[in-house]
């Protein structure tokens, strides 16, 4: 019988699809609560998803603490056979080439890197560990019908059917990776249980702009669109995702094909 799976997150956007499928797959998997404390017992294949996203700039420690200090914990004291860190493609924001081992340029002056700094700390104290097994994977922007966060294209689709207006922040030559929830989370389960290398982006392979989201959403539901004056283009580096195609055969869909049936979706939980 394969080991188990211990997701610890699991009241998160990706923790709960990871539950969800392991659950209709018959997969025995455990999601313990932020204060519940873990078992003796080996906990199996660990899925770290534990994190802050939209709202690490109003709670910087509490960034910390999760994506550094509890890990730091878990590594220290409990038993398991893998353990899968969920970390960001953010980490290349500065860096001109995205392939896993690249160097990462970061600044603890730039008050925004805080993010980018704990979650390379969560990488680094996961590999500098010693434990087997330990493994990252750098996700994109991941989407789906039912992420929760203030992130950016939840939070204009809601806006454009909640309230038929849009405003943006950002300008519309802005860019950035989107990879689907329904293609990574298989994906992530395979990694946890096979992954040949300790470091894996998990990533569509190419950007979409603002421009093209917008576009879509104003045809789906009709809103306005404006942007602020000033809004600066904010352009991530296309993400290198020749690792996992050459390993598991990874071939994702573009969010261009799949944004209409989000909207739709979305719609439907409006």
């Amino acid at each position: 019988m394969s080991a188990p799976f211990t997701v610890l997150g699991g009241s998160g956007h990706i923790g709960s699809q990871l539950c969800r499928w392991l659950s209709a797959h018959s997969v025995p998997f455990s999601a313990p609560g932020r204060d519940e404390p873990l078992p003796r017992e080996s906990l199996g294949h660990v899925i770290y998803a534990i994190g802050l996203t939209a709202d690490y700039r109003e709670r910087p420690l509490d960034a910390v603490t999760a994506h550094v200090s509890r890990l730091v914990c878990l590594l220290e004291t409990a038993r398991f056979e893998s353990l899968l860190y969920l970390s960001s493609t953010r980490v290349y924001q500065y860096s001109p080439r995205t392939e896993e081992e690249v160097p990462l340029e970061v600044n603890p002056t730039r008050l925004q890197d805080l993010y980018n700094i704990s979650k390379i700390m969560g990488e680094s104290a996961c590999l500098a560990s010693g434990r087997p097994g330990t493994r990252v994977v750098r996700l994109a922007n991941v989407y789906g019908p039912e992420d929760p966060s203030g992130n950016f294209l939840p939070s204009i689709i809601h806006d454009a059917l909640r309230r038929g207006r849009v405003v943006l922040n950002t300008g519309l030559g802005s860019e950035k990776d989107y990879v689907s929830i329904d293609e990574i989370i298989p994906l992530l389960i395979a990694i946890a249980r096979e992954g040949r290398e300790r470091a894996y982006n998990v990533a569509s392979g190419h950007n979409t702009s603002h421009r093209q989201i917008v576009r879509i959403v104003q045809e789906e539901t009709g809103c306005r669109v404006e942007v602020q004056p000033g809004s600066p283009d904010v352009a991530f580096p296309r993400i290198a995702i020749e690792r996992i195609r050459g390993e598991f055969g990874f071939a994702p869909s573009r969010l261009s094909d799949n944004l209409p049936g989000l909207i739709q979706a979305m719609r439907g939980k409006a």
